[in-house]
Formats: structure tokens, C-alpha cells, sequence
């Protein structure tokens, strides 16, 4: 698998961060180390915590920062998942039950809280000042990110603009603290600061792009979730946005209704308007774009095994079925 080749670089960095996640996440309280344990052994593709490790290594780090970097990104990121599956009311993530679907919406939050503050407490640690104004002024983008959908859904009058809007806050922007922060580590040249950023950016929204095709064109049992389930939450992601520029009155009038109820009883008929306005290809297009930009931005960084991970790891992130 291209993923795993591309793990096997830091896999000694990343079974690190696995164990040091389990040893930062105990707590006095049984209840937190039972709901966080089935959330950790959920699995995941690990992506943000193996772009901080990559980021890091590609600058030659001597020390031992990264690890903690790594884990408080992955700890932001499922503190998202837990909120994410609560405003959704979400019942499977990964194939598997969601947290708030087990032990309820309150503990869901409250935990995704707790593991929030963990996070910082790591960062705190680190005693670096840019990363931390870098994390604290982009969990603010990301609860942005989340209002902007939550307002957003139903709304079949949303634009591409609005929509490009909330998934670079909501998900391109972990992805780009995540590069940008392992290099700030380990460098404090600007211009590969930068470079690292605009990579991780980029390869955020190629990411959600692809999240979002594989909602009309793949099945539970390959991405975790039930096909249509965007619809379901009434979330005008961008197939639907563009399907509703190229469809007929008719099936203009369906995807309008289906957004609106976020009902997916026509989900076939559906799925063939998305597939005839050519949605799909033109989401997959944008997403190779943006895949493109991310590569393009590497050009500053010098050369290495990880920068050569990176390039790879963004034809992983569109190649994808999962």
C-alpha cells in the first residue's frame, strides 16, 4: 500500500507517538480512559501526526519535540471527530459506532473537551511561542470552520466560494498547522516555513475534496461512513454545488429537496445526476489541483527521503478510496 510505504519512513516516530498519546491521556476519572481507549483503538489513517513527523525530519531534527507536536495534532484532530459526530448525530465512523452513539452526546463533548485541553497542555510544554499562536489562532479557525457549515447545511443556495471557505478552516487548516508547525520546530527560515505551510494547506483541500467524491461513489464498507451521508446532514458539498449548476430544472429540483430535508429516498437518482454533470470528475479535478499546488510548494525544500514522502503522500491523498 502507498500509505504504508510512506509510514514505514517514521514508523519508529509514529509507534512513539501512538504510546505517548496512551501515557498523556490517563486520567483519575475510569469513564475518560474508557471512552478515550475505544476512540484510540477506532483506528485512523494517522495523517496529521505523520505530516508533523515527516515535516520535522525533512529539516534534520535532532531532538525529540516532534513526538509531542505529533500527538497534541492528532488530540486537536479527535476532539474535532468527537464534536464533528455530535452536530451530525452520527452513528458509525471508521465502520465502527460513533462515541456519542455509545455513551451519549454529553460525554462526547465533554471528552472531545478534555482532550482539547490535553492537546494544549503538550504545546504549552513545547515552550515555543510561534506554535503555540499558531494552534491557538487555528482552533479558533476550525470552531469557525464548524459554525460556517452548520450554517450552510440546508442551504441549497450555497456557493463553491462559501463552501471552499469552510473546509480550508475546518479540515486544510490542521493539515497546514501540522506541516508548518514541524518545520517551525526545527528551522526558523521563513521561506521554508512558508513553503511547508502553503504544502500542508493545499493538501487539506485536496483531502476533503476527495472526502467528499467518495461520498457518492464509494460504500461503507471501504470509507467507514454510509454513502450519501453528507446528504443526509444537508451538507451542500461540492458535487452536489456543482450538479446543481449543470442539471436540468428537474433534477435541479431534486438536489434542491434533498439538501433541504437531507433526505437520500432518491439517493440512485441522486447519484446519477451527480454522475452525468460530470460533478464527480470536476471535484476530483479540483482536488489534483490543489495536490499539485501543495508538490509545487515543496520545490523550496531541500531534498530528502521525507520530502519525497510528502510529494508521495499527496498522490495518496487523491488516489484514494478510503
Amino acid at each position: 500500500m502507498p500509505l504504508e510505504s510512506i509510514r514505514s519512513l517514521v514508523r519508529t516516530d509514529l509507534a512513539e507517538t501512538d504510546r505517548f498519546i496512551s501515557q498523556e491521556l490517563q486520567s483519575d476519572i475510569p469513564f475518560i480512559n474508557e471512552l478515550v481507549a475505544y476512540i484510540l483503538t477506532a483506528g485512523g489513517k494517522r495523517i496529521r501526526p505523520l505530516l508533523v513527523l515527516l515535516a520535522a525530519r525533512a529539516f534534520q531534527n535532532q531532538k525529540q519535540h516532534h513526538i509531542e507536536l505529533a500527538s497534541a495534532i492528532e488530540l486537536i484532530h479527535t476532539a474535532t471527530l468527537l464534536h464533528d459526530d455530535v452536530v451530525d448525530s452520527s452513528s458509525l465512523r471508521r465502520g465502527l459506532e460513533t462515541a456519542n452513539s455509545i455513551w451519549g452526546n454529553e460525554a462526547s463533548v465533554l471528552v472531545g473537551d478534555f482532550l482539547y485541553s490535553r492537546a494544549f497542555q503538550l504545546i504549552v510544554k513545547l515552550q515555543h511561542f510561534p506554535i503555540l499562536s499558531i494552534f491557538s489562532n487555528a482552533t479558533n479557525l476550525i470552531a469557525e470552520g464548524e459554525v460556517l457549515q452548520l450554517i450552510n447545511c440546508h442551504n441549497p443556495d450555497t456557493t463553491e466560494a462559501s463552501y471552499f471557505d469552510v473546509i480550508t478552516r475546518k479540515t486544510a487548516k490542521l493539515f497546514e498547522v501540522a506541516t508548518q508547525t514541524g518545520a517551525a520546530l526545527y528551522t526558523d527560515n521563513p521561506d521554508y516555513i512558508n513553503a511547508m505551510q502553503q504544502y500542508g494547506l493545499n493538501l487539506g483541500i485536496a483531502y476533503q475534496l476527495i472526502d467528499d467524491v467518495l461520498d457518492y461513489s464509494e460504500s461503507a464498507e471501504q470509507t467507514g461512513k454510509n454513502m450519501g451521508n453528507d446528504l443526509t446532514e444537508g451538507k451542500p458539498t461540492l458535487p452536489l454545488i456543482y450538479a446543481l449548476t449543470k442539471g436540468t430544472s428537474t433534477e435541479v429540483s431534486l438536489l434542491r429537496s434533498a439538501i433541504q430535508t437531507g433526505s437520500t429516498h432518491e439517493l440512485t437518482s441522486i447519484v446519477k445526476v451527480i454522475e452525468s454533470t460530470g460533478a464527480i470528475e470536476y471535484t476530483a479535478n479540483a482536488a489534483k489541483h490543489h495536490a499539485k499546488q501543495a508538490c509545487d510548494a515543496l520545490t523550496l525544500i531541500p531534498e530528502s527521503p521525507y520530502r519525497d514522502a510528502l510529494h508521495r503522500l499527496a498522490g495518496f491523498v487523491v488516489e484514494r478510496r478510503y
